[in-house]
């Protein structure tokens, strides 16, 4: 039967019954792209989510760090509260995560001596409930410790979003096995040539390697503006050479 012959009440239910709905709070990226390709239409909240660059350089090390960035400035505004950013490292650039929608006044740091320091920190802040979102820093994490994340970050409905660091130059961070919800690499990609001198948006190679619920994937984005929100690029426009397709690394 045509949809036309359908009255609108029946037309809704049947695409209410075709449409998943998340049983959890998300945080979507507000890009169709991403969001129609991950289970529930966007990141569970109250979860951990890890992120890693694709490689050492210092240019996949940016833009891995300011993916974060984004994800935590939307959580930031929607919540209303500050993000927790826990690290061992004292590299933070507040002019950059400010491009990326988040003002270092919205910032706490704490810089615990050791990743296992740093873990239980970052637990009590879940636990505590006062951050809109936390990002840590670690290269050392256990299965039982993103476990003990994911479960608290469950509790609390608060995102933990994690930046795993090489513990060795040629390692890839997601060769060890994870309790988190997502799994991310991401790389630093070609920028848009422009018609005249200077540098054009940054363009980002966006890998989910891993989710539960759904399928890995991989596409170029633009990287975060000041409001912490991605885009496609538009000379990509609708085409999916670039800007779709399967995650080209088995899912960790």
């Amino acid at each position: 039967m045509p949809a036309a012959a359908f009255p609108i009440s029946e037309l809704t239910h049947l695409r209410a019954i075709a449409t998943p709905v998340a049983d959890h709070r998300i945080i979507p990226f507000n890009l169709f792209a991403l969001d129609r390709r991950l289970a529930g239409g966007g990141l569970r909240a109250g979860a951990l989510h890890e992120v890693a660059a694709r490689t050492c350089s210092l240019a996949d090390d940016a833009a891995a760090t300011l993916f974060l960035v984004g994800i935590a400035a939307r959580e930031a505004r929607h919540a209303g509260g500050p993000v927790l950013w826990a690290s061992s490292r004292v590299d933070l650039y507040a002019p950059g995560i400010a491009q990326a929608g988040l003002d270092a006044a919205d910032v706490i740091h704490t810089q615990p001596r050791d990743d296992e320091t740093l873990l239980a920190v970052v637990e009590d802040a879940v636990r505590d409930g006062t951050p809109s979102a936390i990002v840590a820093e670690a290269a050392k994490v256990s299965m039982v410790a993103t476990r003990r994340l994911q479960l608290v970050a469950a509790d609390a409905d608060i995102p933990v979003l994690l930046l795993r660091r090489r513990r060795r130059r040629e390692q890839d961070p997601f060769e060890e096995l994870s309790a988190a919800w997502t799994r991310w690499r991401i790389a630093s990609a070609p920028s848009e040539r422009l018609s005249i001198q200077g540098v054009g948006r940054p363009r980002w190679s966006v890998e989910l390697a891993r989710q539960r619920g759904g399928e890995p994937f991989s596409l170029i984005v633009e990287g975060c503006d000041e409001t912490g929100c991605l885009a496609v690029p538009a000379a990509l426009g609708r085409g999916t050479a670039e800007a779709d397709g399967t995650a080209r690394f088995a899912a960790a």
